[in-house]
């Protein structure tokens, strides 16, 4: 009896030990529920601020640019919107204007020159 009684209380630890891993994968799912709605709900704001501070070319001009570049583009959302808080900036902004801003922060281009010989 005590072989079986030992099965017992092992099997009996590892289901408690299951279902304290579910309990907390699931707090840990619910978490990342969370930021995932956090996340949704400040990039919806973004967007909706940027539609108030850049004409439509100007957004246009962004977009396509996300397609290679999106680190500078996420970054020169957020300095736009730094900036139009601030009052800093001239609204709507345009798409001249954009680009001049983006001349400001991509600086200097490494050429490659390829020669033949």
């Amino acid at each position: 009896m005590s072989e079986l009684d030992e099965i017992r209380r092992r099997r009996m630890e590892q289901l408690q030990q299951q279902q304290l891993a579910a309990q907390q994968q699931g707090a840990s799912l619910e978490q990342m529920q969370q930021e995932e709605m956090r996340r949704r709900q400040f990039e919806e704001e973004k967007k909706n601020a940027l539609r108030q501070i850049l004409s439509p070319e100007a957004r246009q001009r962004l977009s396509n640019l996300r397609l290679t570049k999106p680190e500078l583009v996420n970054a020169i959302e957020m300095q736009l919107i730094s900036l139009a808080q601030a009052g800093r900036l001239q609204i709507p902004v345009t798409d001249d204007t954009l680009k001049q801003i983006l001349k400001e922060t991509s600086g200097k281009k490494h050429e490659i020159k390829i020669t033949r010989r």
